[in-house]
Parts: structure tokens; sequence; C-alpha cells
């Protein structure tokens, strides 16, 4: 519903004059004449049908009515101030579109975040989990962080932190199995994302002269499935070691061939843009990412 209120030329004059007990006064202040003061001041005055000063010969004093209006008039006047006052000491606010696999975002960024909102608290970043690369040059996001060889069309996309593979599995599961060498798989059940496992698998089990065929494949739909599944002592998981590095640490998950780690070429996580140049927001996420990649793990730096 539509406010009824009297216009605000006439509440200005009001409560200057109010404030100051002078229509002179009032009038120098908002740079009126005084004859403007007591027009607004009347019409105010009809408006409410509500005497708000008695007039006398040197001065005005203020009626009960007028000084009871003063009060929430003046209160209006303050909120208003002060609302206007915190927008504009408000920085402009950047909003930044993350997308990236859920896996990264758990193991790796998640625990980080805040010292990137401590820094940039002017921007707002919002993250979008997907196992497919987002259309950024369509908007959908303005950068992504995706784990792979590189290649994509369309974008740019440069490498952000290598990773090394080799299967883990939890201490449970090697108690029950015990793992001296890569045939010592056979048989076991080895845990699949749908999204890149298979392609992990194949590669260490080729540097290593392993036949995959000998195993049983658990297939999961994610990353974050896999490495929750190889806790729970349910078979033996490719370990991007970057990624799971605090469960190794804590010893939550062990490499039963610590010394047959492998590197494949480009393999890690890529930040994928658009073409072109990049906004402030998305250059101070770029710099601060690349600071964090270089940063000793999480709990050494404890």
């Amino acid at each position: 519903m539509r406010r009824r209120v009297p216009p605000l030329a006439t509440l200005n004059a009001f409560e200057a004059a109010g404030r100051l007990l002078s229509f002179s006064r009032a009038a120098a202040e908002l740079l009126i004449t005084q004859s403007a003061v007591s027009h607004h001041i009347r019409k105010l005055e009809t408006s409410l049908e509500t005497r708000l000063f008695i007039r006398r010969t040197r001065a005005v004093e203020l009626t009960p009515a007028g000084a009871a209006y003063l009060a929430v008039i003046a209160d209006a006047f303050d909120r208003i101030a002060e609302g206007t006052q915190r927008l504009r000491r408000a920085p402009e606010r950047a909003v930044l579109k993350l997308s990236l696999l859920s896996s990264f975002a758990t193991h790796w960024l998640i625990p980080r975040l805040p010292r990137f909102a401590a820094r940039h608290p002017e921007i707002d970043l919002q993250l979008e989990t997907s196992i497919a690369l987002s259309d950024i040059t369509q908007g959908a996001a303005q950068m992504a962080i995706r784990y792979g060889q590189g290649g994509w069309p369309g974008v740019s996309a440069s490498l952000l932190m290598a990773e090394r593979l080799s299967p883990v599995c939890s201490q449970a599961f090697l108690a029950r199995h015990p793992l001296a060498r890569p045939s010592d798989l056979g048989g076991l059940p080895l845990l699949y994302s749908y999204s890149r496992s298979p392609f992990e698998w194949r590669a260490w089990a080729a540097a290593q002269g392993f036949d995959l065929a000998a195993t049983r494949a658990v297939m999961l739909h994610d990353y974050n499935i896999v490495v929750q599944a190889a806790l729970d002592g349910q078979g033996v998981a490719i370990g991007r070691e970057r990624l799971i590095a605090d469960s190794l640490r804590i010893g939550s998950l062990v490499q039963p061939f610590p010394d047959r780690a492998l590197a494949p070429p480009n393999a890690g996580y890529w930040l994928v843009t658009p073409p072109g140049a990049k906004d402030a927001a998305a250059a101070a996420f770029i710099a601060w990412l690349r600071e964090e990649v270089d940063l000793p793990s999480m709990h050494e730096q404890d």
C-alpha cells in the first residue's frame, strides 16, 4: 500500500526549524528564504490539521504535538542518514562463479577458502560442482578447475597443479589383503569413478606391466565416493596424491606401493577460463590459487 507522507521539503523545513527553534536559522541551514520555511511549515500544519509551532514576536516554540512529531521525523532522518553513510562506505562487491569437481572442492579448495575470504572480502565466490566442463564461454561460470590432461577446445587452460597416481586403500583392507607387488591386486576390487579412474588405472597398470583384466571393477559416480569407499575398506582406489595428502599423512589411507607412483604427462588440475583478459576478481583468485599451490599442506602449516 502506498505510504501517505507529507512532501519531503515540508518535513525538511519542519525538522530544521524545530531542532533550531528558529525559522531564520533553519532558512540559513537549508539555503532558502525565511518566508519559504514559513510557507513549508504552514503547508505541513494545514495538511496535518495540527498546529506545530507557537509563533512569538522574536522566537518560536514547539507545541506538544509539534515536539512529538519532531521526535519521529528526526529519528527517521537519522536512520536515512545512517543508511546512506553505510551504503557509501560499503565496497562494491564482485561475484566470481567457479565450476569445479566436488572432490577438488572437498579435499583441497574449501579448507583453504577462509584465507581467500580474509584477503579479498570484496569478492563473493560461488562454487558450482559438476563433473562436466561448464560452458564458461557462455557465462555459466567465469572459470573452472578441471582434472585431466588438458586439450579442451575453445578455452584457455593452464596446469595449476600436477598430480601423481598411486593405489591406496585402508589399513584394515591391507591387513586382510597383503600387497607386496602389483600382481597381488589380481582378484581384488578396484574402485573406479566414471569420470577419470579408467584412464588413471590403465595408465598406472601399463607402467607396471600389470593386466587389469585380472581384477574386479567397482564403478562409482565420482571421486569423492571412490575415496570414501577406500576409507571404508571396500577396495583399492587409484590415489591422487595431492588431493588426498591429508588422508595419507594421518594414515587413514595407505599406499601399498609407495615407490611405484606415476606422474602421467600433463595430468593434474587445470585452470580453465574463456579466452581473453580476466577481470579483477578472476585475476585476484588466480593469483591466490597459485600461491596456495606452492604452500605446504594444510596440517604442515598448523
